[in-house]
């Protein structure tokens, strides 16, 4: 399950080029246990998301060798692209049994992206006992305003596209877990995370408030961070195609948010922010690293957030 990285020709050929240039500065001064969690870092993926694309490119982009590098043990697991969360949710726990079960670890410290924050919630439920924590980075906490407009058939275009993406990434990431595009979109609109939400709410927030939720609960602590790049309609690096793509998907939204999800939906337990500047993929340092200069590392936030974990005993 724990995922060895290699560099391949593009990864090289972008740092080569500078377009994955990032320096992380850990507050540690490099000692090789700042990021030494007392339980293994499990990573879960979000909607349309993958461990590693045609051994090509990483989800997850430098992030796990950081955190190894710093002393974490960090599993990257793989569950559908694109399915409901509950469904997203049993392949997780699956691999977590797993994880536990290869480590000898008592518990896993899970840190989700996008559709992996309410997948790793799920997760928690349904294994209380052997999940300290979650971390929710750029989580669909509170219902996506895109997913709205696609159930509302304000996107045809791009709800048309969601399944063969899906399938697409599947085929180039070896993922044979069934794809359901339409129970995904339906799992993150409004009406489908307040109902989420209501049969597992540990850590979250009211739908009209932007406060916090419940820092501890059963257990298990959660803490929650995200970008918002809306002021400058999510360009942090002209470089990057995808920030064409959020500067679309944000047209939807009327309140501050990182082109896919409002900063205030994002909000789950401890925040730590909800407004760097970064848009929905930079939190995982995609594509290839390509962040704004000026912005904070996400690769450094990682680190610094398992070096919180660690400090927390977990």
């Amino acid at each position: 399950m724990k995922k060895m990285k290699t560099n391949t020709l593009l990864a090289t050929t972008a740092l080569t080029l500078g377009l994955g240039a990032s320096t992380v500065t850990l507050a540690g001064g490099g000692a090789k246990t700042y990021a030494e969690t007392e339980y293994p870092i499990v990573l879960v993926h979000g909607l349309l998301g993958f461990d590693s694309a045609a051994g090509i490119l990483d989800y997850w982009y430098r992030i796990p060798e950081a955190l190894e590098d710093e002393g974490a043990d960090v599993h990257v697991t793989s569950v559908s692209p694109a399915n409901s969360t509950e469904v997203r949710g049993e392949q997780l726990v699956a691999q977590i049994e797993d994880i536990l079960a290869q480590t000898g670890a008592d518990k896993v410290n899970l840190i989700g992206h996008s559709h992996g924050s309410p997948t790793a919630r799920y997760a928690a439920a349904v294994l209380p006992n052997k999940v300290a924590s979650v971390t929710s980075v750029s989580g669909v906490n509170n219902g996506v305003e895109f997913a709205d407009a696609v159930n509302a058939g304000d996107q045809d275009l791009l709800a048309g596209l969601v399944p063969l993406l899906a399938d697409l990434i599947s085929f180039v990431g070896g993922n044979s877990s069934a794809n359901d595009a339409a129970a995904a979109i339906s799992s993150l609109d409004t009406v489908g995370m307040n109902a989420f939400n209501a049969s597992y709410p540990a850590g979250t927030i009211s739908p009209d408030s932007c406060g916090e939720g419940a820092h501890r609960v059963n257990g298990i602590n959660y803490y929650s961070w995200s970008g918002r790049s809306d002021q400058l309609l999510h360009q942090t690096d002209i470089l990057d195609i995808s920030d064409l793509i959020l500067g679309y998907t944000g047209l939807e939204y009327h309140r501050p948010n990182d082109g896919l999800v409002a900063t205030c939906s994002s909000r789950l337990g401890k925040v730590i922010r909800d407004d760097y500047f970064l848009n929905h993929l930079d939190t995982v340092n995609q594509v290839l690293g390509m962040t704004n200069f000026f912005a904070t590392d996400p690769v450094e936030i990682f680190v610094d957030h398992a070096n919180r974990l660690k400090s927390a005993g977990l």
